[in-house]
């Protein structure tokens, strides 16, 4: 019981402080940082950090044997390599999207219209993979479509106060990011998922793998758009301790989830999911001067109880053609999928 709520605590956390911190560090007065290298230094950590992992696995063993591992993993099996290119590349765009969505909308607003992955996440789950949803989930997806629809309403109509947006920000512009950052997440998720159920390779050589191609994708998205001001003004131009704080929740937040996910039930996460909606919100009303009205408490109250609703388990158990479907970042931690879809998590622990 003491792991469940430690694990609720870290997964509130971890969902909130992400998006109150990234909105914070882009509405600083002052240089700011060019968010295409902060998503190439994110891959870069994160890259690492499994490698590492990976190696401490095998240095009991044999290091040679961890060398031998990689090499026929990433260059001797290359085709099975390139199939990771394409969620990479999709991730890629999400990541970088992200931060356009977040510049551009209040944290809660993001937060809220950011339960979509959960909708996109689970058509694409249906159509791709044949999976099954009970009649409450597609109520509960149904809920939740309206509760976003319902605060988007409220925004727009908000659009020109300064409470909302600041002449730098373009609400249309951040609204777009976020529901093609929606759609993103879903495919890729599931195409992810689909490529770990047909292989043998561990998550962490997948991640690997994944990372490699999401820093070389990032590498040409960053050149591509901020190349010249970069060559310029320099890679880590406008990085604060602040700014790593950022970079660092991005790279192990999806980690740190994958860990600590094992500790929890399907409902819990639900539940750590509604509560951060609850507690972005909350925050954002001292930190940003949001304000909170009868509509947006309206909308985010259909989401919150959209999500919680969707996380319930079924009534009856699933037969083999309708196996529960598992997050990357839940197989990452304990190697079994036995969980009802989990799109409001990470679907891989290289993305947030």
């Amino acid at each position: 019981i003491k792991l469940k709520y430690i694990s609720l605590a870290i997964l509130v956390v971890q969902n909130a402080s992400l998006i109150l911190s990234i909105r914070y560090v882009r509405t600083l007065p002052g240089d700011r940082f060019f968010t295409t290298s902060a998503v190439v230094m994110a891959e870069v950590l994160k890259v690492l950090t499994c490698e590492t992992h990976t190696c401490a696995v095998h240095s009991e063993r044999n290091l040679k044997e961890f060398i031998v591992l990689q090499y026929n993993s990433i260059v001797i099996q290359y085709k099975d390599t390139l199939k990771l290119a394409v969620p990479a590349l999709i991730y890629t765009l999400q990541n970088n999207l992200q931060y356009v969505a977040i510049s551009n909308l209040p944290a809660a607003t993001f937060q809220v219209t950011y339960q979509l992955k959960i909708l996109t996440t689970a058509l694409f789950s249906v159509l791709m993979l044949r999976k099954s949803l009970s009649r409450i989930q597609w109520l509960s997806l149904l809920l939740l479509f309206a509760g976003v629809a319902i605060v988007q309403l409220e925004q727009e109509g908000k659009q020109k106060e300064t409470t909302v947006t600041g002449p730098s920000q373009n609400y249309a512009k951040g609204l777009v990011a976020v529901i093609v950052s929606c759609l993103s997440s879903g495919f890729a998720g599931v195409y992810f998922e689909k490529i770990l159920k047909g292989s043998s390779a561990s998550v962490w050589m997948r991640n690997i793998q994944l990372g490699i191609f999401g820093t070389l994708l990032g590498l040409l998205g960053m050149w591509w758009n901020d190349g010249l001001a970069i060559a310029e003004k320099g890679f880590l131009f406008g990085y604060t301790p602040m700014v790593w704080g950022v970079i660092f929740n991005q790279a192990f937040g999806g980690l740190l989830v994958a860990v600590v996910v094992k500790y929890a039930d399907n409902i819990l996460k639900g539940f750590a999911t509604s509560f951060s909606i609850i507690v972005s919100t909350v925050v954002s009303v001292y930190l940003f001067g949001f304000h909170v009205d009868l509509l947006f408490t309206l909308g985010a109250g259909l989401v919150i109880g959209a999500v919680y609703m969707y996380s319930l388990p079924k009534a009856a158990a699933p037969s083999p053609s309708t196996a529960t479907l598992s997050s990357s970042s839940h197989s990452l931690a304990d190697g079994a999928g036995d969980s009802e879809t989990e799109a409001f998590l990470p679907k891989s622990v290289l993305v947030k």
